[in-house]
């Protein structure tokens, strides 16, 4: 009885009801690990699932959330279109978790708009970027974040820049904005589990290699590439509420951000001298790593001050399902009046 026990989380629950379906993408694909970190963080945080909701759209990236979370609620969008879907699911009910899966291409290209004006709406949602530079469902085309200059065997030679999703987040007015590598197990699930914590929209932006298309080790959405190039900012170690603040690696710089009720993210300054609180210092290492070539990964910045738009639009306490009809349809009497004003 012991031993099981111990198997449980801080709910009762084992790691196996965080699972979802087998997956059928191909062997070895970062998207799949990243599934897996998610389990992970959600079970260490002891979130329930019933009370998630996992949003995708269109592609290899958004076949993902079939892979984690079985009892959640879930939903597959049009191409481009999780964002719109994600807004209205909050707006109706702001106690969900959303877990929202989406592409380069499908956040990069086709979704552009709806994911900056998500991220402008401050949306409270965790909003995770598999990133791999390729249409990899569509057998193979340049994605958006794909590198300039990069030639793949059917799609040609890449002449145009990549597009920064990071940048792009922070430009926007996110409050939360991360890099990540999927090779990278510790760094991934502490982000989650800091993202998943976080009180507005919160960008992952994971580098997640396609191993059929775009894993040659030029290519900087590759594990080779990855591995030999990746620069972890700081050190992250998540710390729930219920838990005692503590550090447990070796002494150093540590910056520790609290985040909305109660828990949070402490971070030991590595090899560079960063300020994750700071928009300029944000993108001043973005552009930085681009330039030099490296994959700088960690939390890029973190600002709670914004609103969201829970908030700014007075959503009610209720679900939209669960409120009472005099609060939804509106009286004759106001009706009337109304009217009145077009008389």
């Amino acid at each position: 009885m012991t031993a099981v026990l111990e198997n449980r989380n801080s709910i009762g629950l084992e790691k196996a009801d965080y699972k979802g379906l087998t997956s059928t993408l191909c062997p070895g694909c970062g998207h799949d690990s990243i599934s897996a970190r998610i389990i992970d963080a959600a079970y260490q945080l002891g979130i329930k699932p019933h009370e998630v909701i996992k949003l995708s759209g269109i592609g290899c990236s958004s076949k993902s959330p079939a892979y984690f979370l079985n009892g959640a609620h879930g939903i597959n969008t049009v191409h481009g279109r999780m964002p719109s879907v994600a807004t209205g699911a909050m707006l109706a009910n702001r106690h969900q978790l959303a877990i929202g899966v989406s592409g380069d291409g499908d956040t990069g290209s086709i979704g552009f708009g709806q994911f900056k004006h998500l991220v402008r709406r401050n949306v409270p949602m965790v909003y995770i970027v598999e990133n791999n530079g390729v249409y990899g469902l569509t057998k193979g085309q340049f994605s958006a974040t794909a590198d300039e200059g990069q030639t793949l065997k059917y799609a040609g030679t890449n002449e145009l820049p990549p597009l920064d999703l990071c940048a792009e987040a922070i430009l926007a007015g996110a409050g939360f904005v991360a890099r990540s590598f999927a090779g990278d197990a510790k760094q991934v699930t502490e982000l989650l589990k800091a993202a998943m914590s976080f009180k507005g929209v919160a960008v992952l932006d994971i580098i997640s290699p396609c191993v059929t298309f775009n894993n040659a080790d030029e290519s900087t959405k590759s594990y080779a590439y990855g591995k030999e190039h990746e620069v972890a900012i700081h050190e992250i170690n998540f710390v729930p509420e219920f838990a005692e603040i503590v550090v447990d690696y070796a002494p150093g710089e540590v910056v520790s951000i609290k985040l909305h009720d109660g828990p949070a993210v402490q971070l030991r300054k590595l090899s560079k001298d960063h300020d994750p609180t700071s928009k300029m210092s944000a993108l001043k290492l973005l552009e930085d790593g681009q330039r030099s070539g490296e994959l700088v990964t960690g939390i890029v910045y973190i600002n709670e001050s914004r609103e969201t738009i829970i908030d700014t639009e007075d959503v009610h306490e209720m679900a939209i399902a669960h409120l009472p009809e005099r609060l939804l349809r509106p009286s004759r009497e106001s009706l009337e009046e109304l009217m009145q004003d077009f008389a």
